[in-house]
């Protein structure tokens, strides 16, 4: 079955009435989606199709979904079982209702750590902070992105020296945690810490959702650009006793600061849904935070605002060159080590969430192991100085677009585009290749005809007070061409 074929009976579930814990924001009855975010007419809700043991799978209760459709196929007589199935076991009674908005039981768990499923319908809201200060598009957070760092900056440095976070600075076993974006941001600090002779690792939220049995570390610090992750909450809130529970945190207040001993936030700045000022401030406090646990003594972003501006006019001139080629890819893989394993994260991240391409990153080395052997009309973003040179070089010689941003000489060539960072600490350098990211899916959905920030499904079970509503509003609002892009800086 077709792409296109499988989100067409999903669109008309959600259309006619069944509320599933994602909604198809744009994908209303009778549409359905064409691969690349457009939707195509795929006849009315209401016409005689053969749905009706979908539709009425999805409408029941979860369990009944796996009995029906999957654990009941084929026939079966009373009294006997199915000679290919063997004796049945007794059905398990169905896990108890949760609504999306209670908290995660701490504790062992006989299923998925703590989390409960989505909820059948979408409760009545009550009101619930935005993300950040203000809503603003993503271009708008490209623009302003470094006069923003330079003041996140400035901030967190100052909060830092401050006698309140004295057992942040004193942590010598940290353990980092988030989710999405936030989760891809850890791997700048553990990276810094570990170069630093710090032990420290960095854990899935929802791995850690029951509590932290299995860590040893005296600090947790929780990242969330909103507050609101329901994961990285029941993380923070299941925290064993005696841990200092920090929350690095985009906006105050947060229900996810509510739990923390120690909070530490990034003022408040503006962001986009897709997040731009959120996640490379981010990944900017994170470093200041590896500083202080290190001991380090001066830090590299003073800087930063020149910086991003330089490498974002780079970047607008190298994308604009292949945006073509790639928008007619039909996936991305985004390979590096290091430090810049938070780009190549990131990277496939913002693929999936702005492009809508099919996205995936991988570390150096485990991509030479078998992961590139699958390349064909796909786009490869390899970061690095090392072997990602002769990488890319492997990659662009049998004919795969390939954009390698790198420090090193590198000459560019028909299949091969180059973009030279500055040397700098391996967390500026994350930061530079975001922005370069950034350009790449702003350029790329443009001219795939897809809305910036236009998101197609709201999960009312990742947030804390379920989706902001007035996000998608704003998203809808995104400028789709280039004509309404902001100049670079």
């Amino acid at each position: 079955m077709a792409q296109g074929d499988r989100a067409g009976p999903l669109a008309v579930v959600a259309g006619g009435g069944v509320t599933a814990s994602s909604v198809a924001y744009g994908h209303g009855p009778g549409r359905r989606s064409d691969g690349i975010g457009r939707a195509v007419n795929h006849g009315t809700a209401t016409e005689p199709r053969a749905l009706t043991p979908l539709v009425l799978a999805f409408a029941g209760p979860r369990h009944l979904l796996f009995r029906r459709v999957i654990g009941e196929s084929g026939p079966a007589t009373p009294g006997r079982e199915r000679a290919e199935d063997g004796p049945r076991r007794p059905t398990p009674p169905p896990a108890p209702y949760r609504p999306s908005n209670a908290p995660f039981p701490c504790g062992p768990s006989q299923t998925s750590p703590g989390l409960p499923g989505p909820s059948r319908t979408f409760p009545e809201r009550r009101e619930t902070p935005t993300m950040f200060g203000s809503r603003i598009t993503f271009v708008e957070g490209q623009a302003g992105q470094g006069p923003a760092l330079a003041r996140i900056a400035d901030r967190v440095r100052a909060r830092l020296t401050s006698p309140r976070y004295a057992a942040l600075r004193g942590a010598r076993r940290p353990l980092f945690t988030g989710i999405g974006a936030s989760y891809a941001a850890l791997a700048v600090p553990v990276q810094q810490l570990r170069a630093a002779g710090v032990v420290t690792q960095r854990v899935l939220s929802s791995e850690i959702a029951t509590g932290t049995a299995g860590f040893d570390t005296d600090c947790l610090i929780a990242v969330s650009q909103g507050g609101r992750s329901r994961e990285t909450i029941a993380a923070l809130r299941c925290a064993a006793p005696g841990i200092t529970r920090t929350a690095l945190l985009g906006v105050v207040p947060s229900p996810l600061g509510e739990l923390a001993d120690l909070t530490l936030d990034l003022g408040n700045e503006p962001d986009s849904y897709a997040s731009t000022i959120g996640y490379t401030g981010t990944v900017l406090a994170l470093d200041l935070v590896a500083g202080a646990i290190a001991g380090r003594g001066q830090d590299p972003w003073g800087d930063i605002a020149e910086q991003t501006g330089a490498v974002h006019r780079q970047a607008a001139e190298v994308v604009a060159g292949l945006r073509e080629r790639a928008a007619r890819c039909i996936a991305s893989d985004a390979v590096a080590a290091g430090a810049s394993r938070a780009s190549a994260e990131e990277g496939a991240l913002l693929l999936r969430e702005v492009v809508r391409m099919t996205a995936a990153a991988s570390a150096t080395r485990n991509y030479l192991h078998g992961g590139m052997e699958s390349a064909g009309n796909t786009l490869h973003l390899v970061f690095g100085d090392g072997r990602e040179i002769e990488l890319a070089r492997s990659l662009a010689a049998a004919g795969h677009l390939t954009l390698l941003l790198t420090t090193a000489p590198a000459e560019p060539s028909q299949s091969l585009s180059v973009i030279r960072l500055p040397v700098v600490p391996d967390a500026v350098r994350a930061v530079l290749e975001a922005v370069v990211l950034q350009e790449l899916v702003a350029q790329l959905s443009a001219e795939r005809g897809v809305p910036i920030e236009s998101f197609v499904f709201a999960n009312d079970d990742t947030k804390q007070g379920g989706p902001d509503r007035s996000a998608f509003q704003v998203a809808a609002q995104a400028p789709a061409d280039d004509a309404a892009r902001a100049p670079s800086p």
